[in-house]
């Protein structure tokens, strides 16, 4: 302790070398040769090739790999691994306790859990990070790989969207994998590296630094991987593009099933229906020598034709492609975290199926004085990487007011602007607590307004029912909902007890 009761081993991030500096000569020579054996016969073969993780010197500078204990950064925030009670004693969890004090115990029982993939966020206490992030990896099962390496991917990217909805400038992230869980130490490095690459180069704009904490067991795996993900040279990103994994994951690192992928035809600009849409390529002028340079032409040209039924399917396609991309680049782009603060959109544990849940509060949603245009950005955002596999979504009716309900024109608008993944993987939708009103409504907006949707809805009148779809443990369920729910529905537990 120093004179003012400071710890003497707090470490400040800013002191530590960012990966793009000079880590001396060894590691210089490791992170140049570790890759080396057979370089020569691959050279030809690679020179052609472009990395899907690019030399960026932007991002390495906010890269930091630091050897040493998590709870000792001073920085905006550090990511604690525990498990689905918060209760959990790891080397890591048992250093955050020890340096924050007993209030961080406290606090923690105030979050009533975490599910896996989870983050959740308390204050530092007496760390010198002001913040702490809570995560829960997965229980690692070779027969439930799929579902572990989407949990594990959570867990990084939500740790990172906290980070940047709280405006934080730094995070030091543990390794969240621990021994008990089993998860193989090399696969969730692989999944660490990417996510946090991907969030960078498409959110991380005003986070200036990510530190990954390891032991000296976890830190030469770092050292030997770093370099596919962060190529400190275009030397290193060619001769580090053999060595990366066949799964990349999609834009934002989160692993993909093969067989659940869209398929995209060889060349995307090129329609293979050429019948009737000669009017509309003529419009399309070309810029560059690749498919995705070409100019939109007259959008209302455009749009007069698809209402004229004289453009092709696959032109209708392209062009609800392009509305969509636009409104994505929006979201990414936009201030939205007044509506995250709401709380009414989250992603939450899998259900039977092993489909990830997303939960909409409708109680949450002040229809009437916030700007709907940002919740469908929001929307969007939140829903774009959720939705490149299957899915289901539970949305709580439970004490909603006028002021809470979507209107019919809105929720056209959202079905019609989401990407075709939206739609396709949606396997499900619970609609918990529903009144006469809303059910009426839903019919009328499942069967007249939009298609393909009705047979998707299931109306579940008490938790009992939506607990055979989705294990209670799976699922965070708001206090006011648990309390609507056992004080309306009681009874008929009781009742349906008596029966049997």
């Amino acid at each position: 302790m120093d004179p003012l009761g400071a710890r003497s081993q707090i470490v400040d991030v800013q002191s530590l070398p960012t990966w793009d500096q000079p880590r001396g000569i060894q590691d210089e020579e490791d992170g140049e040769n570790c890759f080396r054996e057979d370089d020569c016969n691959l050279t030809n073969q690679i020179n052609s090739l472009t990395s899907p993780f690019a030399f960026r010197q932007d991002i390495n500078s906010k890269i930091v790999l630091f050897n040493g204990d998590v709870a000792l950064l001073n920085c905006t925030a550090i990511v604690n691994t525990s498990n689905e009670m918060l209760t959990d004693k790891n080397p890591v969890s048992n250093s955050i306790h020890r340096y924050a004090g007993p209030e961080l115990k406290d606090e923690l029982i105030k979050l009533k859990g975490c599910r896996t993939g989870e983050a959740k966020i308390t204050e530092g206490f007496n760390l010198a990070a002001r913040f702490i992030i809570h995560t829960v990896g997965p229980k690692y099962k070779a027969k439930y790989r799929t579902a572990a390496e989407s949990s594990l991917y959570s867990c990084y990217r939500n740790g990172m969207q906290l980070a940047k909805e709280h405006g934080m400038v730094s995070v030091g992230f543990c390794v969240v994998n621990t021994v008990k869980r089993a998860y193989p130490l090399e696969d969730a490095t692989h999944i660490a590296l990417r996510t946090v690459r991907r969030f960078l180069e498409n959110h991380g704009e005003n986070i200036e630094t990510v530190v990954f904490a390891v032991t000296d067991v976890e830190e030469p795996l770092y050292l030997k991987l770093m370099p596919l993900y962060f190529p400190r040279s275009k030397k290193e990103e060619m001769t580090s593009l053999p060595f990366l994994p066949a799964d990349i994951g999609n834009a934002e690192g989160e692993p993909v099933v093969p067989e659940r992928q869209i398929r995209i035809a060889e060349k995307p600009g090129n329609l293979e229906d050429d019948s009737g849409d000669d009017s509309l390529d003529s419009d399309l002028g070309l810029v560059g020598n690749h498919a995705f340079a070409r100019m939109e032409g007259d959008v209302d040209k455009q749009r007069k034709l698809i209402l004229q039924g004289h453009v092709s399917e696959a032109a209708q396609q392209k062009q609800h492609q392009r509305n969509y991309n636009r409104w994505l680049c929006r979201a990414r782009a936009e201030d939205l975290s007044d509506i995250a603060a709401l709380k009414a959109l989250y992603q939450t544990g899998v259900d039977r199926c092993g489909r990830t849940v997303m939960v909409v509060v409708g109680r949450n949603i002040p229809v009437t004085i916030i700007d709907m245009e940002k919740a469908l950005l929001y929307f969007i955002h939140v829903m774009d990487h959720i939705t490149v596999k299957e899915y289901v979504m539970v949305y709580f009716h439970t004490l909603t007011g006028e002021h809470n309900h979507l209107d019919t024109d809105f929720l056209k608008k959202l079905y019609d602007i989401v990407d075709a993944k939206f739609k396709k993987n949606l396997r499900a939708f619970y609609f918990v607590h529903p009144t006469f009103r809303s059910k009426v409504s839903t019919w009328f907006f499942t069967t007249f307004s939009v298609s393909g949707l009705k047979e998707k809805v299931h109306h579940i009148e008490n938790l009992q029912q939506l607990f055979t779809c989705i294990l209670p443990e799976q699922i965070d369920i708001p206090p006011f909902v648990l309390e609507y729910d056992t004080r309306v529905n009681s009874p008929y537990y009781t009742a349906h007890s008596s029966g049997l």
